[in-house]
């Protein structure tokens, strides 16, 4: 038996796509949703397109904690995570991610049609140094491991093996949950498949406060995980901003104000939240997106 599992908070329109594509998918599965009390909805639209439906308070939600939740809710054996807002982008998303023999399978996202230039860009630019389809396992790991396609996953888009996921649960932590459990089964001995042809529509337009609140949380993640640090040198930070900005010019026509606000909230938040060590509590709970201190 196979089982799609979703998280879920107030997303009912973009539920609502996802589960649809799912639907049309050419392998049937059992559809779970986890919903942190939505009051959009949310869990209607679940339930019309035949999912089961648990609901939680929204203080128990935990990104690890609560995919091992649906973990424990599902039946099949191997179980492929989606988030509300990621879409299957054809009817063989499924087929594609259980063909490989892993513990773990993860495919790419796709730009949604309004994606801003520089969202359009940046995922290109990172998917596209992600090799053809094949297996990592341990291995591949570098020494230290950091961030690259060994140790890639994202709760938006991967397959998890049962039996592994016994041996090898997601870790209860507020964020990379996912790339923390790729490390955890590659050291386990576990093999973790990348399948490029298994594709979701997924992007975000944020905000620039928003998008640096994001960064934040998604840099202070790598850097406990791997150590990674971004630049914080004016000089530096500045650099970088110029360089992503010129690069969004050469991809395609577009405006460059918002080019620039979003690589800048990108480059800021990527600073701190790799120096939140540094900070005080209160001021990493206002910065984190998460709200964690």
């Amino acid at each position: 038996m196979i089982s799609v599992a979703i998280p879920t908070l107030n997303g009912a329109a973009e539920l609502d796509r996802t589960l649809a594509a799912v639907r049309r998918q050419t392998v049937e599965a059992e559809v779970v949703v986890l919903d942190s009390s939505s009051t959009d909805g949310t869990p209607e639209v679940a339930a019309r397109h035949g999912a089961t439906v648990h609901v939680i308070p929204q203080a128990e939600f935990g990104h690890g904690r609560s995919r091992n939740r649906l973990m424990e809710l599902a039946s099949g054996d191997r179980v492929a995570f989606l988030t509300q807002d990621a879409e299957p982008a054809d009817d063989r998303w499924l087929e594609r991610l259980l063909a490989p023999d892993a513990a773990l399978a993860c495919g790419p996202y796709l730009p949604r049609p309004d994606a801003s230039r520089a969202v359009r860009r940046d995922l290109h630019d990172w998917f596209a140094r992600m090799p053809e389809a094949r297996t990592f396992t341990a291995a591949d790991l570098g020494d230290p491991p950091m961030p690259g396609p060994a140790t890639f996953a994202s709760s938006a888009n991967l397959c998890l093996a049962r039996a592994a996921w016994r041996a090898v649960p997601f870790r209860d932590v507020a964020y990379a949950e996912d790339q923390r459990l790729v490390l955890d089964l590659l050291r386990a001995g576990h093999a973790k498949a990348w399948v490029p042809d298994a594709a979701v529509l997924h992007s975000h337009d944020y905000r620039p406060l928003e998008q640096l609140r994001r960064s934040f949380d998604e840099a202070r993640a790598l850097h406990e995980l791997y150590g990674w640090t971004a630049p914080a040198a004016p000089r530096g930070v500045l650099g970088t901003i110029r360089a992503e900005v010129r690069k969004d010019r050469a991809f395609a026509p577009g405006g460059t104000a918002a080019s620039l606000g979003y690589h800048a909230a990108r480059a800021l938040g990527a600073a701190l939240g790799t120096r939140a060590a540094r900070l005080p509590p209160p001021v990493r709970r206002r910065l984190s997106l998460e709200g964690r201190p």
